[in-house]
């Protein structure tokens, strides 16, 4: 039995998605599997890396960052990106910034070109370098940023990657330099620079990085609001003023994003859906997610793969 933000969950038979698995076949061969992976790529202390992007056609199976950022430029290349739910054709040259905790997989269909930066939010010193961790910030809601063809930012890539592997006494301060300039730049060309009120929705942006570590094992507002040390009536207040929805609407956003990655890039079934994200009952999970998006999870699934 299970009493979250949606209401007492019953038991109820065990449901399974009709052809769950028969209807992927072809699709599901190449590119799909039965888990998500986390990776980590920094190992140890690490806080910062750099490298070349794997000049290969390649695929790359759905995975998410184990807490840190990735700055990816392309300077050459054709495919596809999937972020999430969302298939971006690649149109060089381009930057996409991925969050701590979010899915992603790459189709190339010709050889790409350009760096890929890594770096967690430690990185940076939060008293003497506040100013970059505001454009930080800033950029942690962009996703892809087209460069126009008169601007490419090789050179600064590749006095990074220089200096980072030098690792001379004054390396770290060149490369926090050259990211200060990066953010600024890309925020800039983004043309959606965010002016919106930032000193106070500190409560909002912990509950947001929460949700990235504690959904889909906690439901609840009242788990939330003990973990971030207020009440639950605050944290719905903090997150009306600065995002217009309540904490429980961001708790079933976060579900609804994880189910989708386990429906477009797993073969789990709906019992097995279910459970990972907590539901004790598949056929709640199923109203849930119709009630959400106006589909059954096998209906959303097909409409990607007919």
């Amino acid at each position: 039995m299970f009493d979250g933000i949606f209401g007492q969950v019953k038991q109820f038979p065990i449901f399974i998605f009709q052809s769950d698995i028969s209807w992927m076949k072809t699709e599901i061969s190449n590119k799909k599997s039965n888990s998500i992976h986390l990776k980590n790529k920094l190992e140890g202390t690490q806080l910062f890396k750099i490298s070349r992007f794997k000049e290969a056609i390649k695929k790359t199976a759905p995975h998410k960052h184990d807490g840190y950022f990735e700055l990816i430029f392309i300077s050459e290349g054709e495919g596809f990106h999937w972020i999430e739910t969302e298939k971006f054709q690649l149109n060089a040259p381009e930057i996409y910034f991925m969050k701590p905790g979010q899915l992603h997989c790459w189709q190339f269909t010709t050889i790409p070109k350009g760096f890929v930066a890594l770096f967690k939010e430690e990185f940076f010193d939060s008293i003497k370098e506040n100013p970059i961790l505001d454009l930080l910030n800033k950029m942690k809601e962009r996703v892809r940023i087209s460069l126009p063809e008169d601007y490419k930012p090789t050179f600064i890539f590749e006095d990074i990657l220089l200096e980072h592997k030098q690792g001379n006494p004054y390396s770290s301060h060149i490369i926090h330099g050259y990211l200060r300039v990066l953010f600024a730049k890309l925020l800039m060309l983004s043309h959606s620079i965010d002016r919106r009120e930032t000193s106070n929705n500190t409560l909002l942006e912990r509950f947001q990085e929460l949700l990235f570590t504690h959904c889909p094992e906690l439901h609840n507002v009242n788990q939330y609001a003990s973990l971030l040390n207020t009440t639950p009536q605050n944290l719905n207040a903090a997150c009306r003023k600065y995002s217009n929805k309540s904490a429980g609407q961001h708790i079933s956003d976060q579900l609804t994003l994880e189910a989708k990655r386990y429906i477009l890039h797993t073969v789990k079934t709906s019992n097995e859906i279910a459970d990972l994200l907590h539901f004790n009952d598949a056929s709640y999970f199923i109203k849930f997610f119709k009630r959400r998006e106006g589909m059954t999870p096998l209906k959303f699934r097909e409409r990607y793969f007919q």
